[in-house]
């Protein structure tokens, strides 16, 4: 190299330990090319990040444009900005947490065989890994009190290890994943309970992945952090953009978009590449009747669903039939014990005016439906609500299933429903047609309602066709 490159290479080289950007461009050129916006962009976000009062940072992103490569690179320019950094990353399994793990630590160990070649100690001469550590997981870099590094996953260990940043790393494998809300809760919970555990004070957290559903770790951190006073910003990238026009050409054109995405279904198509939750696409229900106005009621019914376990819902709907089509005026939804469910729902029956109660008997039904029915007479001194209980052996799923166009087609919910009955609103939104639910109580319910009214309806017609046959008897038209 002549002395002008030298002097270039120097100017770059100060520049990369200045600014993230920089730092990948120089790494890798070929990829991190300055008229890759959205590439600058990102990286200038998480620059900034640093310094910035948010305290968790989501990234959604397509596949292919760089999420774990940047993360990685991330990584290594922190450790080598400042030694003391203590950075704990979780992936999907061990083993990508150990692949992650590896190549921040083969970058910071790369030897220097050709002047002309740039390495990691070309920027940061000062950085190396401690000798003798030879986890692959955890490690420590040379002069560092602490450990600076750990990977981990859902499966792993994170006990007596403190971070100052924690990056998750795309810790769903696939749409089936996607589609279990068991394991999505897993995650989350995960996340919550062993990662965020771990995070000292003042700690910010980064989670970089392809959006898959309403429930997964982005979705949950972005409802329910800000809920408990996070302040977390959203960065979402979707491969086609609103206006036609492609996230990078360079990396995914359109007609290479339009040729992965034909032969991928739809829903997992607009999750991966757009960011649009997979469950939004593929849930039961998709039709919500809304009204504004009440009209005139020829009865006032109840649907209960006592919970059957302890993490089960107890889902009670009141309804109002007008023209042989159910009109949703209450919900009660909740985890709470049997003894404040009798008292809310004793409540709701007399608020609204309830004339006929059905409850299921199953696991303590009876016994509930007692107590409600004792309530009304004794403290609200009414005998208007006629309790009935009974026992539904069919099963569940495919009462849901079957029922489900009824319920699209009659069930009629209040404008503000979403407010009102917000839990209630959420997992009828959410309830997938093909996956792992978990929660089925409120679909549950309102299958219950659907089986209530065409019950009644079944019966008007029976009673009407015997009173016919009893008209034309008495006529003499027929024996």
């Amino acid at each position: 190299m002549n002395r002008s490159d030298w002097i270039r290479r120097g100017a770059e080289i100060e520049l990369a330990r200045r600014h993230f950007f920089d730092f990948c461009k120089l790494r890798m050129p070929d990829f991190y090319k300055p008229n890759r916006k959205y590439l600058v962009d990102l990286c200038n976000d998480l620059e900034n990040f640093l310094t910035s009062d948010d305290q968790v940072l989501v990234v959604n992103e397509p596949p292919r444009h760089g999420k774990s490569l940047t993360a990685t690179n991330y990584v290594e320019w922190l450790l080598g900005r400042d030694s003391t950094e203590r950075i704990m990353t979780g992936s999907y399994n061990e083993t990508l947490s150990t692949v992650f793990s590896k190549s921040v630590r083969n970058t910071i160990q790369e030897v220097k065989a050709d002047d002309s070649v740039l390495v990691y100690n070309d920027i940061f001469p000062d950085t190396h890994i401690k000798y003798g550590d030879a986890a692959m997981n955890m490690w420590s870099l040379e002069g560092s009190p602490v450990n600076n590094y750990l990977a981990t996953s859902p499966s792993g260990t994170a006990t007596g290890f403190g971070a100052d940043l924690i990056i998750i790393d795309d810790v769903i494998k696939s749409a089936q994943e996607a589609n279990n809300a068991n394991r999505l809760d897993d995650i989350y919970h995960w996340y919550i309970d062993t990662m965020l555990s771990r995070l000292e004070k003042g700690g910010k957290v980064l989670i970089i992945m392809t959006r898959w559903a309403s429930g997964d770790l982005a979705g949950r951190v972005l409802t329910e952090m800000p809920k408990a006073g996070y302040k977390v910003k959203h960065i979402n990238m979707k491969a086609l953009q609103d206006d036609g026009t492609m996230l990078c050409d360079d990396v995914l054109s359109l007609a290479e978009y339009k040729q992965k995405t034909s032969v991928m279904s739809p829903e997992i198509a607009a999750a991966n590449y757009q960011q649009e939750p997979i469950d939004l696409k593929g849930t039961l229900y998709q039709k919500f009747n809304t009204y504004t106005k009440q009209p005139e009621f020829s009865g006032i019914y109840a649907y209960c669903d006592t919970a059957d376990e302890g993490s089960d819902y107890l889902v009670s709907i009141v309804y109002g039939i007008y023209q042989q089509e159910p009109y949703i005026l209450d919900v009660v939804m909740t985890q709470e014990p049997m003894e404040v469910t009798e008292s809310l729902v004793t409540e709701s029956y007399y608020r609204n005016k309830v004339n006929l109660a059905r409850i299921e008997s199953n696991n303590g039904g009876k016994g509930f439906a007692r107590q409600v029915d004792t309530k009304l007479k004794n403290e609200y001194k009414t005998n208007r609500t006629v309790i009935n209980w009974f026992h539904n052996g069919q099963n569940k799923d495919a009462r849901i299933l079957s029922n489900s166009s009824w319920v699209e087609e009659h069930m009629h919910y209040p404008e503000d429903w979403k407010s009102r009955f917000p839990v209630f609103f959420d997992a009828i939104k959410k309830y997938q047609r093909a996956g792992k639910n978990l929660h089925d109580d409120a679909s549950d319910a309102l299958t219950g309602v659907a089986e209530s009214v065409m019950s009644m309806e079944t019966n008007n017609h029976s009673q009407n066709r015997k009173q016919q046959i009893k008209s034309l008897r008495s006529l003499g038209l027929i024996n």
